[in-house]
C-alpha cells in the first residue's frame, strides 16, 4: 500500500481467501482463488487484472458480497474477508442485504442486464424501490437525474428503453444505478468490456472523476494495463488464482518478478514503441 493510503482505514481487507465454485458432478468443486491477501484503504482505487479464469471476476464477487449466496455465485472456503467491517464469509442473508445496501456492484456486461421493460431512469431507480417501496417519487426523480447527469449522459436518456442506447450509454446507465444509493465501495468488473475503444477512455474517465467527487472505495476489475494506469495508481495482478504483482502501477511494470507479469510489461513497451513508430 502507498504511504498515503497506508494511514487511512481499510474499506476491504482479505486474509489468505480462497474461494470455490459447486460443480455439476457430486463432490468436485472448483477452486479459482487459491490464498489471497490484499486490501483496499477507505477512497482508494484497487485495480485487478489478469487474463481470462485468473479468479479476479470471482474475487469481484466475493468483495461485492455475493459469495455464498447462492446459484452461481462462488463460496468462501478459506481465509477471512471483511468489507466496511463486515466479515463476508459465511454471512447471514439479513447482514448480506445491509452490506450490498452500501456496496456498488457492475457486473461484467451489466449494461446487457438492464431491464429491457424499463427506462433508464427506472432501471436506475430500481435499487431506490428494492429497498423502499413507498419511497417519494419526486426524491427519486431528483436523485436519478443528478446521477444520470454526473455519467454524463443527457437527461432525455432517462425516458428512452435499453434498446434505443448504444452499448456504452447502456454501460453508463449500469454505473449509474449501482451508484444511485451513495455506496461507499464501488466493484466494477470490467466495466469497459465490449465498449467500442473510442468510448473506453471516457467510461474510465468518468469513474475516476466521480471517485473523486463522491470518495468512494473501489475495486475496479481491467484487463489490460494501459487502461489501470488511467484511473489507478495500486494494482493487484492476478494468474491462475493467486495474485502474483501487487503495488504501485509503475513499480510493479519496473521489477516484474513473475513471467506473467513480465509479459504484460513487455507488452506494454511493445505497445509505446508501436505508438512512437506511429507517430513518427
Amino acid at each position: 500500500m502507498n504511504d498515503a493510503a497506508e494511514s487511512r482505514p481499510l474499506a476491504v481487507r482479505a486474509d489468505d481467501v480462497s474461494i470455490r465454485y459447486a460443480s455439476v458432478r457430486a463432490g468436485a468443486n472448483h477452486e479459482a482463488v487459491k490464498g489471497v491477501t490484499f486490501d483496499i484503504a477507505e477512497g482508494e482505487i484497487l485495480a485487478i487484472i489478469g487474463e481470462s479464469g485468473s479468479g479476479k471476476s470471482s474475487l469481484a464477487k466475493a468483495v461485492a458480497g455475493l459469495a455464498g449466496s447462492g446459484g452461481s455465485n462462488p463460496t468462501i472456503t478459506g481465509g477471512s474477508l471483511t468489507v466496511l467491517g463486515t466479515s463476508v464469509r459465511s454471512i447471514s442473508g439479513r447482514k448480506r442485504d445491509r452490506l450490498t445496501l452500501k456496496v456498488g456492484y457492475v457486473p461484467q456486461d451489466s449494461g446487457a442486464d438492464l431491464d429491457p421493460r424499463l427506462t433508464a431512469g427506472e432501471n436506475v431507480a430500481e435499487p431506490i424501490y428494492s429497498r423502499d417501496p413507498y419511497f417519494n417519487q419526486l426524491e427519486a426523480g431528483i436523485a436519478v437525474a443528478t446521477v444520470i447527469d454526473a455519467v454524463r449522459l443527457p437527461l432525455t436518456t432517462m425516458n428512452r428503453y435499453p434498446h434505443e442506447l448504444s452499448r456504452g450509454q447502456r454501460q453508463r446507465v449500469a454505473i449509474a444505478r449501482a451508484l444511485i444509493l451513495g455506496p461507499k465501495l464501488l466493484v466494477a468488473d470490467d466495466p469497459t468490456a465490449g465498449i467500442d475503444v473510442t468510448v473506453r477512455g471516457t467510461v474510465l474517465q468518468i469513474i475516476r472523476e466521480l471517485h473523486v467527487d463522491l470518495g468512494f472505495s473501489a475495486l475496479i476489475v481491467s484487463h489490460t494495463m494501459s487502461e489501470v494506469r488511467q484511473f489507478s495508481d495500486r494494482v493487484a495482478i492476478m494468474h491462475r488464482g493467486v495474485i502474483v504483482g501487487m503495488g504501485g502501477v509503475e513499480d510493479v511494470l519496473d521489477s516484474p518478478h513473475h513471467e506473467y507479469v513480465q509479459g504484460l510489461a513487455q507488452a506494454l513497451d511493445d505497445l509505446k514503441t508501436a505508438e512512437g513508430l506511429s507517430v513518427g
